[in-house]
């Protein structure tokens, strides 16, 4: 052959196999039975929809990924979330979340974050080759709209988890390179600004809007884009460009993308806790759904605490339960503060609700009995059984649980919550946070932010609030409702605060008894927490470089 080919950004699902069939060897031309042909997709109207439906998945590329089902968007529900890379959490095993949390990222050392670029662009070829052959399909032409508008849909969620995580990408429109196709051109690896992705992204997702259904009625649809869902990403990504790292946008544009979901109908989920087990929720904008048979990860034994058999798993952070207000009365809500005599005595007493609903704490009442993370003796502490899986953070994930389902032995029950990728509260604190920064803190800030406080009867903001104010509000607001959801690896970086954030130490907490006295300690529970400004962007994989005959820039710094 006469190039190099990077197959993720250019072949994708072509695949081994089609690599070969381009050889002259007769004895390699041989028909695979083991898939289905490109003939058969195009020419049956059900395989060709199917083909479209299983673009909401991506290909596993990395060990413990995709237990049960493939990949969809993000991370997901995987073993280590996406939350175990950021302030929220540290995976208590490693599984290669702890290069990244110590500032060791690497294109030639990715972690659990090199994935990203590889699905991405496999999915975009993937979709791009569905675009260019569905006028064969024999199907009605108002049929193939709604397939049209879908594939637009995933095609800019995909490229929303390229701009997000590596900035400038590879624009590939609507190409599909096949391997005999001439790939040596520059322009094929030239990256496009930030803001050209961002713009495509925004004229995708407007496109799609304008043709998919308000909401999917039917069981076979649930799951699928609709015209929220595309509003919905439009108002993230927008906020996305308008935010310091990105400089690609205005907040009012933002505040405007917003907005426009905000009179769709969508409401609160009445509580916040059994909002992660409930897939009809009208809170749900946007979510993966799962049945026994096609389940997750099992997140109660991979995250519960070892005195039940757990895991450990994603751990919270010290840096994360700080976050969470501790309420003195009804009207009024205050940070919490290590200082003050109070708090340090009793960390746990009168905390924001979000914080019960989230995470398992020393004394959290959990499946019959209290947890115990106290030392010595405390059953889901290091003197527990099973001490390897106890948290080294003193803390264990109680949000996305479900205690209907087992602990031990889960693997033909268990994994079947939803996971949401847009939500209604998601909007709120997007369109609170444009509109502060495009024109203050005016009565819809307050509006937005104190109905997802209202929720969890919590008091509503003070009046008089500063922009300045009310900006650092919305940012811990953001943070306690949308923790472990993949929004702060995110929001750290584009607020182009995570100098600050991602080089404080991940912080646990030791808590000894003595008698009937528990005295509270904070220490670090992963050592070597670092940032630097390069980690702002993920690196572009080495071998995606050098696939493409180092034609492809590498993100900045690295």
């Amino acid at each position: 052959m006469k190039f190099k080919l990077t197959y993720t950004l250019l072949a994708g699902a072509i695949g081994l196999a089609g690599l070969l069939a381009g050889c002259n060897d007769d004895f390699l031309n041989v028909e695979a039975t083991d898939r289905i042909s490109d003939d058969a997709i195009v020419s049956d109207s059900s395989l060709f929809e199917d083909f479209v439906i299983n673009r909401y998945m991506g290909v596993r590329l990395q060990d413990k990924e995709a237990e049960g089902t493939p990949p969809g968007f993000g991370r997901g529900f995987e073993y280590a979330l996406w939350a175990s890379i950021s302030d929220e959490a540290i995976y208590n095993n490693d599984d290669n979340t702890w290069v990244v949390q110590r500032g060791l990222l690497a294109p030639e050392n990715t972690g659990i974050a090199g994935t990203q670029w590889s699905r991405s662009y496999r999915s975009i070829r993937e979709i791009n080759y569905a675009l260019s052959n569905i006028a064969e399909v024999e199907m009605s032409q108002a049929r193939k709209n709604l397939l049209i508008a879908e594939l637009k849909f995933i095609r800019a969620y995909r490229y929303h988890d390229l701009v997000r995580n590596y900035g400038s990408v590879v624009l590939m429109g609507d190409a599909v390179y096949n391997l005999d196709d001439d790939l040596t051109e520059d322009a094929l690896f030239q990256k496009s600004s930030i803001a050209d992705g961002i713009n495509y992204i925004l004229t995708q997702l407007d496109e799609a809007a304008a043709v998919l259904p308000a909401a999917n009625s039917t069981s076979w649809q649930l799951g699928r884009a609709t015209k929220g869902a595309a509003l919905a990403l439009k108002s993230r990504i927008a906020l996305y460009a308008a935010s310091p790292l990105y400089s690609a946008g205005s907040w009012q544009a933002a505040a405007d993308a917003a907005k426009e979901v905000m009179t769709m109908g969508y409401t609160l989920h009445p509580d916040y806790q059994s909002l992660f087990l409930t897939s009809s929720s009208k809170e749900i904008i946007f979510e993966r759904l799962y049945v026994v048979g096609a389940r997750h990860v099992c997140l109660e034994i991979s995250n519960g605490p070892n005195g039940y058999g757990g895991w450990a798993g994603n751990s919270p952070l010290q840096n994360l339960v700080d976050a969470y207000e501790v309420k003195e009365d009804a009207d009024t809500a205050v940070p919490f503060d290590w200082s003050n005599t109070a708090h340090a005595t009793a960390p746990y007493e009168n905390r924001d609700p979000r914080f019960y609903a989230s995470i398992l704490y020393n004394g959290a009442e959990y499946r019959g009995r209290e947890i115990e993370t106290f030392l010595p003796g405390g059953q889901d502490s290091k003197d527990g059984k099973d001490n390897w899986n106890a948290s080294k953070t003193g803390y264990y994930l109680r949000k996305f649980l479900d205690d209907n389902l087992p602990i031990n032995n889960p693997w033909d029950v268990a994994g079947i919550q939803p996971w949401i990728y847009m939500r209604y509260a998601e909007i709120l604190l997007n369109y609170a946070e444009a509109q502060n920064e495009a024109v203050g803190p005016d009565a819809s800030v307050y509006d937005a932010i104190n109905q997802i406080r209202e929720r969890v009867d919590m008091p509503e903001l003070p009046a008089g609030l500063t922009q300045t104010e009310m900006r650092e509000a919305i940012r811990r607001e953001r943070q306690v409702e949308l923790a472990f959801e993949e929004h702060r690896f995110y929001d750290v970086r584009r607020w182009m605060i995570a100098m600050e954030t991602e080089n404080e130490p991940a912080y646990g907490i030791n808590i000894t008894k003595s008698g009937n006295t528990l005295t509270y300690e904070r220490k670090v529970a992963l050592d070597g927490r670092k940032f630097e400004q390069k980690h702002y962007w993920l690196p572009i994989p080495r071998a995606e470089i050098q696939s493409s005959g180092n034609k492809l820039e590498q993100s900045p710094n690295y």
